[in-house]
Formats: structure tokens, sequence, C-alpha cells
């Protein structure tokens, strides 16, 4: 691996930072970065679309995007770039995966010029957040399998199903969503794909509380909700294709790679504040043995990622290292927060 950037790489770096340093101020050593659940309010969404415009007219934003499309024609590695210099400022956290990674480059592939027209532009400013109601209770894994039903009505469509674990669907303007349009043909072709307006009629989205507290995950319920068919993306049927660019995109989003030596942080400084009978926490054996250990899987999650970035560097594809260090991140995510509550800090070490 080559853990130095090129002289063009370190030249874009040093840009991206001299215009973050212009904008906001550098996080201290040790400071966690805002997450999505700490803007998870209407003030912190509104900071975040202020936030988005602002590199959007300074020509920041979606910075992959073909230049016809507003965006710079980027390279894979200026993209990671940007990420990880924007991770070491205090900035609103980026709520805009769906819209822009998502959504936008599905249209670009698929939309006609009509939707690209009418979509993109607000997509690239953050004027409109979008989500994204594809799992359902039945159909998370085997994405296929879905049965939320949509119906041709005149010049339109009946949306009707029920869809899990939508990010920030509360706060969303528009929603990408697969239905199924067609029952008697093999599942993986009886789709189609939508744009829906989340303000739209029988709408209904409850909050699900994670383990953290935060309800930043959704379920939606959808009955009767009417769709024009100038929302459909793709041609009937071919939804399945259409998710697939969706799919490739999301996969294609990398984690800077900050966040989990910032959750080892959060977890050191939490363990020195609390105390039992014995004194704080971070004197005892078995709790610094376990945050040693998710020191040392953070540190391999991060070598992970170099060999990612390196390979981009290079111009070549990432290989199977992109999917092992999303499933071990979120692996890390599971026990970092597992850890950090306070009645189990110290728990484990009395057991």
């Amino acid at each position: 691996m080559d853990f130095e950037d090129t002289p063009e790489e370190a030249s874009f770096r040093k840009e991206v930072h001299d215009w973050l340093r212009s904008k906001a101020d550098p996080l201290r050593p040790g400071e966690a970065a805002l997450t999505v659940e700490d803007v998870d309010n209407v003030d912190g969404i509104r900071a975040a679309q202020s936030w988005q415009a602002e590199k959007y007219d300074a020509g920041w934003a979606c910075l992959s995007w073909p230049k016809a499309f507003g965006g710079r024609g980027a390279t894979g590695m200026q993209s990671v770039i940007w990420r990880q210099e924007e991770a070491r400022f205090k900035v609103p956290p980026d709520i805009f995966q769906c819209s822009i990674g998502m959504a936008g480059p599905t249209l670009m592939a698929h939309g006609t010029q009509s939707q690209r027209d009418r979509w993109l532009p607000a997509i690239a400013r953050g004027e409109e957040l979008y989500c994204q109601l594809f799992s359902e209770p039945s159909a998370g894994s085997d994405l296929a399998g879905l049965q939320t039903r949509a119906q041709r009505d005149g010049d339109g469509w009946v949306i009707n199903g029920h869809k899990i674990w939508t990010s920030l669907a509360h706060h969303a303007h528009r929603a990408i969503l697969i239905a199924r349009t067609d029952f008697d043909v093999p599942k993986h072709k009886g789709l189609t794909y939508f744009i829906v307006d989340m303000s739209s009629s029988g709408i209904d989205v409850r909050p699900i509380r994670a383990i953290t507290g935060g309800q930043t995950f959704n379920e939606v319920f959808l009955a009767d909700v009417r769709i024009p068919d100038s929302n459909r993306i793709g041609e009937i049927g071919s939804g399945w294709k259409v998710a697939l660019t969706t799919l490739a995109n999301e996969r294609g989003t990398m984690a800077s790679g900050a966040a989990g030596s910032l959750s080892i942080a959060g977890l050191i400084e939490l363990a020195s504040k609390l105390a039992d009978d014995s004194g704080p926490l971070i004197r005892q054996d078995c709790v610094k043995e376990r945050i040693a250990d998710l020191y040392v899987q953070s540190r391999a999650l991060r070598y992970t990622s170099l060999r990612t970035l390196s390979a981009l560097s290079q111009g070549r594809r990432a290989g199977p290292e992109a999917s092992v260090g999303k499933l071990g991140a979120a692996i890390m995510r599971q026990e970092t927060i597992w850890r950090s509550e306070e009645r189990r800090v110290g728990k484990e070490c009395r057991s």
C-alpha cells in the first residue's frame, strides 16, 4: 500500500483544506464530529441544507457528478480526500448520501431529460432531501421478494405497502421507491422504480427507536398513495435494473475511516468519567482490555480502507476489501455503541 498522496492529490487536498478552514473551525484532538443523530431536528436539517448550498455555490458539492449535471467530474480518490478533510472540521454531517450518492446517479443513468431537469438541481443544492423506500419486513436481503404493490390507474399509479429501516424518512421531501407492478412474472422482472413525494396523502412515517435512543430509522406505510406516471424511472418492469444502479452507488460510498477512531476516543472519555467503588472504570484491567480490543479493530478497518484508497489512487478498482470494510465497520459500530452505554461500561467486569 502507498500511504502518501501523489503530488496531484496533495495539491487537491491543500485546496480543499484551505477552503474548509476559511469556512469552519477545525475539530480539537479527540473531539467527535457531528453525526446524523445530532441533527435529527428541523434546525439541524436546515443547517445541513445551508452547508450543502454553500458547498454547491463554491463548486465543492457533488464532486463525482459529471460537469454536465453540476459536478466536477472528480475522481473517486478526490471524493475520498474531500470527505477526509471535511471530517476534520465542525460542519454539519452529510445527510445527502441517498440524495446525492444514490438518487442523483440513478436519475442520470435512467431518468428522462425532463426528470433530470426537474429534480437534479434541487438534489445538488440540498434543497430536497431523499430517503430510500426499498427494504420491507419480509424483504431485506432478498430485495426482489418485496410485496409493496403499484397498480396502474389512468395516467398514474396507486401504491400500497410497508417499508422499513428508512433513514430520515421523517425529514425527507422525496423518496426512491421500488414496487411490484406484476405478480405473474419472475420476481426480478415484476418491479418498477418510482420517485415519491413524501408529503403525499396516504404516507404514514413511524419512528423506530434505536439502541442509542436515536430515531433516525423509520417504517413507512403507504395506503393508496397516488403517483403520476411522470414519476416512474425507467420502463415498467425494469425496476430491478434501475435499482442495481442505486445499490452499486450505495456500495461505492466509502467512509473516511475516522468514525472508528472518534468512537474509541468517546469510549475512553466515558470510561474516565464513570466510576464505581474501586475508582474510575478506565483503571480497571477488563475495561482497558475491551477498549484496546476495539482500538485494534479500528486500526484494522483503517488499513483495510487504505487498501481501497491505494487502488483508487492507482487507477484500479477496489477489490473485496471494500465489502470487508463495510461489514467490519458495521460490526464494530454495534460493539462500540453497545459498550458506550453507561450501564454496560463496567457491568462486564462485574459479571
